[in-house]
Formats: C-alpha cells, structure tokens, sequence
C-alpha cells in the first residue's frame, strides 16, 4: 500500500528526531538506523490503513525500540549485547511504550560531526542521518561517484561504533571546531530540497523546512556566529522564491521571469534583516556573502532592475574567501551580465578540465544559457542537450529540454 504525500512528509520530517531519541537513549548509531528504517517502513504500511497514531513521533520511537530490544535479544547478538549492557538502558527497553518530547536532532547533527570522523565522513554522515538523503542524492551534492560516497558512509558508521561515542551536545569550548560543518550539512541539505538532484519535483520543501529549522536552533545556541546568521538569511531569501520557481503543472520557471508578487515577503524582510546586522559586525564568510547576494536579487522590483555589477562585486570577494568551481560557475553568470556574454563563457572555459564538474549538468546549463545570450544558438541548443543528458531531476530536464527546442525551431 502506497503512502500519501503528507505522510510522506512526516516520516521524513520525524526519521531524524526519532534516531536521535534513541542513539540518545541506547547509543549504538549503526543498530538504531537499522531500527528506525524498519520502524518507517511499518508505519508506511500501516498508517494509511489505520490513520495516523496520536502521537506519530511516540509510535515510531516505541516500534524502533522494540525492534532494537529483539535484536538484542537474538543469539545472533548475544555477544554484541552482553559488550554494551553497562550503557544501555535496560529498564527502557523493556518498556512497551516508550516516547519522547525532545528533539535530539541537533544534538545528533553535532554527533555525526564529531572530529574523530573525517570531515568529508562528517558530512556524508550526517546527511544521511539528519537530512535523510539517499547515498546518490549526497554523490551529487559533492560531486563524486556514488560508489565513493557509500564506502565513506560505511567508514564514518563504522568510526561511531569503534569508539563508542556519547550521544550529547559537546561541550561550549569544542562547538566552534565542528561548526563549520555543521553549516555546510545544513547548506546542503537546505540546497537538495530547493533544487532536487533527482525525481519528478523541482523541490522538496520538506528538507527546506527542516534546514531553516535546525539552523534557527544552531543560530540561537551560538547567537555570535556571524556564519551561523549568514546561513539562515541565506536560507531566508532563497526559500522566499519558492512559491515562483514553478508553474501550475510543475514546470520550471527561470528567475527572471518570476512572479515577484508571489515571493515571500516576510521571508525577505527576516532574511535582509539579519544580513544588515551581520555584514561588518563579524569577519565576513562566504555564507555571509551568498545571502547578500540573494538579498541584491530579493530587493530588486524587476529582473532588469537587479544591481548585476553589485552581484559581480560581491562574487568577486566570494572567489578571494571560499574559491571553487561552483563559485566560478555562479560568477560567470554575473560577468556574462555585466561585461558581455563572451566574457562570462571565457571565465566558464576554465571549469573544462575540473573533474568535479564532470558530475553535474549545471556547466552545460550555464554554458548554453551564455550561448544564448551571445546569439549562438547552434551551440546553445547542444550545450543544453548534454545538459538534459546529465541531470537526474525530471523538470529540470524538461526544461533544458524545452530550451533546445525552441533554439532549433528559430
């Protein structure tokens, strides 16, 4: 039996909160990931039938622990079990309705973070356990082979179980050395649900949510962190555009033909609010600078009224702090509005032989769109073709798609 997109929803909204509840509770991340999985998979199958529980969250954490305790209880685990008796909690185990009122999804974030891990393991961890996407989901969000970032989720497991880490918020002094990728998980997390990798929807406003969530927690538990606020307002601004970034039947709607109408207001008005206060009170970071480059889009009336050679100043200083092929591909964007398509293509040309661009479409994307601009439709039309041949998402796709198209017919 198929569930419905609400439910959906709240499975993968309540995944991550429920294994924090029980690695808090039972330690041991590698057997209460198994156990959570199992317990989605009997709420996908019965909750359509019977109706929603009363307390959806409870009910999962009660099916996970049942299935943690038959584990335990197995001669298959008999050894396991009898290791880390001393940290479990026996009596809750045993317990047929156990339940939380606690969110341990941060504290969990800052688990799979934690420096013993590697950082790349950190955050493909963490990805997978807090953001709840799939091991090619994460591939595409670094750039790399499915195969390589499965094995790096195996090894960061693996990492947790050794050394047998407590499930708790780090002490004060040791936030800042993992808060750095914090953010980037949360970024990333927050960019798969804005712009899926893959499926039949651009977005997935479940993850958005979740990430504007948790970073709203981090922002208040590190109130200081000028980075931590230059990601929510990042996250602000992106997300006010989201109602615009589609038509009625799903299709892609670029940003310069948006509806600015249909943009959120007080999302804008949180998110403009918050970079004012940051830039120049805090040393300057890039997601400090990304948010006052969506603010420079958000608070133009038109697309032919946005400051384009204020965006281009502002990817400039964005290459000097955190320089990558994304932020090249982005800047080349903004030279081709400033300074002419041609430049804009030059400064592409340089990402060619980056072999982390061979992962994504978006290098063609881009390429065909200055193509276009400069009047080259020929090689337009091909650049988007190769693009709609490399991405996973089916809008984008269609777009890219619908793009050639109309270049071939004029």
């Amino acid at each position: 039996m198929k569930t419905d997109a609400a439910t959906d929803d709240l499975l993968r909204e309540l995944a991550p909160q429920v294994l924090g509840a029980l690695v808090r509770r039972y330690g041991r991340f590698d057997a209460c990931e198994d156990a959570v999985q199992e317990a989605l998979l009997a709420a996908a199958m019965q909750w359509p039938g019977e109706g929603l529980p009363a307390q959806p969250r409870a009910w999962l954490v009660t099916v996970a622990s049942r299935r943690l305790m038959d584990e335990w209880r197995s001669d298959h685990a008999r050894r396991r079990r009898e290791e880390t008796t001393a940290t479990l909690d026996v009596g809750a185990l045993a317990g047929v309705t156990v339940s939380s009122d606690e969110d341990d999804t941060l504290t969990l974030l800052f688990l799979c973070c934690h420096p013993s891990l590697s950082e790349p393991s950190q955050v493909a961890l963490t990805l997978r356990a807090v953001g709840g996407l799939t091991t090619a989901e994460i591939a595409s969000a670094f750039l790399v082979p499915e195969a390589t970032m499965g094995q790096r989720i195996s090894r960061a497991k693996a990492s947790i179980k050794q050394s047998e880490l407590g499930f708790a918020m780090p002490p004060v002094d040791e936030i800042p050395d993992r808060l750095a990728v914090v953010m980037h998980v949360l970024y990333l997390v927050f960019n798969e649900g804005y712009t899926a990798s893959s499926g039949v929807t651009l977005q997935r406003a479940d993850l958005t949510i979740e990430a504007i969530r948790l970073t709203r927690l981090l922002v208040r538990l590190v109130p200081d962190a000028g980075e931590a606020a230059g990601l929510l307002a990042l996250m602000l601004l992106t997300d006010a555009r989201r109602a615009a970034r589609t038509a009625p039947d799903g299709s892609i709607v670029p940003l310069a033909e948006q509806d600015r109408s249909r943009w959120d207001a007080k999302l804008i008005e949180e998110g403009v609010a918050l970079i004012t206060r940051t830039l120049g009170a805090v040393p300057i970071g890039p997601y400090q600078l990304q948010a006052a480059i969506a603010a420079v889009h958000d608070e133009a009336p038109t697309a032919a009224d946005t400051d384009w050679r204020e965006i281009l100043a502002l990817y400039d200083v964005l290459d000097q702090v955190a320089p990558g092929p994304v932020v090249t591909l982005n800047r080349s964007v903004a030279v081709a509005m400033v300074e002419g398509p041609r430049a804009g293509l030059a400064l592409l040309g340089t990402l060619d032989d980056d072999a982390r661009m061979a992962q994504t479409h978006r290098l063609d994307a881009v390429r065909g769109h200055l193509l276009e601009m400069a009047g080259d439709t020929t090689a337009a039309e091909a650049a988007y073709r190769r693009a709609a041949r490399l991405t996973r998402s089916v809008p984008e796709q269609r777009y890219l798609l619908l793009r050639a198209a109309a270049l071939g017919e004029g």
